[in-house]
């Protein structure tokens, strides 16, 4: 039904079953891993499961791969990557290759950055393997119940995860990933996230985190992709800013799409028509679609397709 599909979309579940505690007062997600939490706390001793600062969840000792220990309070004053990532699963390998050398790049440029591996392994073995090629620190992987906790807290639903936070503890991005593939230079450290984006082969995997704008422009024309991201940007700005108020996440991620193999396959996939440039507001895990062919795209009618998609006036055609 509609009212289930619109709950699945508010709270982005993308796996079954899951169970997500909210305040009854004011609507807010106290926790998105509520299986997690009846597992570790079958007792209810830490009821009401509200998300607790990271200073306070990762409070104890941390690894070096050379056998040192420090305290978890060295992280304080650092940005900090919280990197949940297992040896079995090939794309954390790659992953951790690639951020061994951005690691370095961040450091040697004089930023204060650390990393935190969260171990996913299947036993201590595997962990000290994987742990030996990381020049960072850890959660020691006896101690289950910190690195449980640590994956409550952000809701973890799939490795490999890198949370970026600020020196205060308070997430920049979820897309730590996203960001270190897209920027093997590190120029944009520490990745605060771009209202819009331009779709890339990379960053695909959002279109499937829950209702995602995208506007399909031609291409071929050089300023065309520019003028778009510009059209959108004060309306994406707007939208983030009001839900940011609220202390809520933006109910919808905002794309330009350009012409390639990738955005074919897209278009293809959601069986759009050929034309440019094409507002749509695709929504993967609904398999739901709205779609706007006019001959000139203007912010009012970016805008109006927007609150109207917001208010519920759009009728969604299958994905």
């Amino acid at each position: 039904s509609l009212l289930q599909l619109k709950l699945w979309n508010k709270y982005r579940v993308s796996n079954i079953p899951s169970l997500i505690f909210i305040d009854a007062s004011t609507g807010k997600v106290v926790c998105r891993n509520g299986l997690l939490v009846i597992r570790d706390d079958p007792e209810g001793l830490e009821f009401p499961w509200g998300p607790k600062p990271f200073s306070e969840v990762v409070a104890g000792p941390l690894l070096r791969n050379n056998g040192q220990t420090l305290d978890s309070n060295a992280l304080e004053g650092s940005h900090v990557g919280v990197y949940f990532s297992a040896h079995w699963c090939p794309p954390c390998r790659s992953l951790t290759r690639v951020l061994v050398e951005s690691y370095r790049k961040i450091k040697e440029a004089g930023q204060k950055f650390e990393i935190l591996f969260v171990s996913a392994d299947r036993s201590e073995d595997s962990f000290k393997q994987y742990f030996s090629e990381m020049p960072w620190v850890a959660v020691p992987y006896a101690d289950e119940a910190r690195r449980s906790r640590l994956n409550r807290l952000y809701g973890i639903q799939g490795i490999p995860t890198l949370i970026v936070l600020d020196p205060k503890g308070e997430v920049i991005t979820r897309q730590g990933r996203v960001e270190v593939l897209n920027d093997i230079e590190c120029r944009e450290f520490p990745w605060h996230p771009k209202p819009v984006l331009e779709l890339t082969d990379s960053n695909a995997v959002q279109l499937n985190e829950g209702p995602c704008l995208v506007l399909f422009v031609d291409s071929e024309d050089d300023g065309e992709s520019e003028a778009a991201k510009q059209l959108i940007q004060p309306i994406a700005e707007k939208i983030i800013a009001k839900y940011k108020a609220k202390e809520e996440e933006a109910p919808l991620l905002f794309f330009v799409a350009g012409e390639d193999d990738m955005t074919d396959s897209l278009r293809d996939y959601t069986n759009l028509p050929e034309a440019a440039p094409l507002l749509t507001i695709l929504d993967m895990s609904a398999r739901a679609k709205y779609v706007m062919d006019v001959e000139e795209i203007t912010p009012e009618i970016v805008e109006a397709f927007v609150s109207d998609f917001l208010a519920d006036k759009l009728k969604p055609e299958p994905i």
